[in-house]
C-alpha cells in the first residue's frame, strides 16, 4: 500500500466503477478524497459513508462546472480525471450532440481540469486520466467517435508532461482495457466478443486499475510523466 498522509486527492467521477475502486483505494492509503458525480446520487452518498470522503455533485460536460470544483478544491496533491461517456455506432447515424457531449467528458473536462489544478498544485504534484486501449486499437466498427476522444488524451498528456515538468508535476494516462463496470460488465453481451482479443481472457477489475493509479501517484513514479500506461490483459497486443 501507499502512504497518501497528508496528501489532498480530487476523482473526477468517482462515484461507481473505476472512480469509485480508485476513492477506495486513495482513502484506504490515507488520503483526504472528494470526488465528483453527476446522477449516480445514491451510489455517491454510500461511497462517501463508506470511505468519509466528500461527495461533489457536478457535471463534467460543463466547462466552468468542472474548472470551478477544481480551484474549489484550492491546493490539490493528486487530480485523477476518471469522468468518461462512451457513444458508439454507425458514423453515418449517430447524433452530433452524444458526440459532441461524450468530447465535453473525454477530453476538454481533463484537459481544463489539469490546468485549473496546476495553479494551486504544489511542485511535484499528480495528474492521472483514465483512457482506455482503444486510443490505441479500435478493433471493430462504431468506435471511431470513441477512439478519437481517446486517443486525444495521448497527445495532452505529452503536451501537458513538457508544460509542467519543471515543476515535477506529472501527467499521465492510464488506459485500461475491458474492466468489469456497470457500463462494461463481464457478463455482458460483448464480453466473449472482447475476450476473443485479449492474451488473459477476462475483464480487469477496478481494483486493478486503483492500483496503477496509486503507484503512479506515488513516490516511486516522480520520473514517469507524458506517457500512456496500458492495463488491458493483452488487448492492444
Amino acid at each position: 500500500m501507499t502512504d497518501f498522509t497528508s496528501k489532498k486527492a480530487l476523482v473526477i467521477g468517482g462515484s461507481r466503477g473505476i472512480g469509485a475502486a480508485i476513492v477506495r483505494r486513495f482513502t484506504g492509503d490515507g488520503a483526504q478524497v472528494a470526488f465528483t458525480y453527476a446522477g449516480s446520487h445514491d451510489a455517491a452518498q454510500a461511497l462517501a459513508a463508506d470511505t468519509g470522503a466528500t461527495p461533489i455533485q457536478s457535471d463534467a460536460a460543463d466547462r466552468q462546472a468542472v474548472i470551478d470544483v477544481v480551484a474549489a478544491q484550492g491546493p490539490l496533491d493528486i487530480l485523477i480525471v476518471n469522468a468518461g461517456a462512451l457513444v458508439m455506432g454507425d458514423a453515418l447515424t449517430l447524433e452530433a450532440d452524444a458526440v459532441d457531449r461524450m468530447i465535453d467528458i473525454n477530453v476538454r473536462a481533463p484537459y481544463h481540469a489539469a490546468v485549473e489544478a496546476v495553479r494551486l498544485m504544489p511542485d511535484g504534484g499528480r495528474i492521472i486520466v483514465v483512457g482506455s486501449v482503444n486510443g490505441d486499437r479500435m478493433p471493430f466498427a462504431g468506435g471511431a467517435a470513441y477512439a478519437l476522444t481517446k486517443s486525444a488524451l495521448q497527445g495532452m498528456a505529452r503536451g501537458l508532461a513538457r508544460d509542467f515538468g519543471a515543476r515535477g508535476i506529472t501527467v499521465n494516462i492510464i488506459q485500461p482495457g475491458p474492466t468489469d463496470t456497470d457500463m462494461n460488465p463481464s457478463n455482458g453481451p460483448m464480453a466473449e466478443t472482447m475476450h476473443g482479443f485479449m492474451a488473459i481472457k477476462r475483464h480487469a477489475t477496478g481494483q486493478e486499475i486503483a492500483g496503477l493509479a496509486a503507484y503512479l501517484a506515488g513516490p516511486e513514479a516522480g520520473i514517469v510523466t507524458g506517457a500512456m500506461h496500458t492495463i488491458d490483459g493483452g488487448f492492444g497486443a
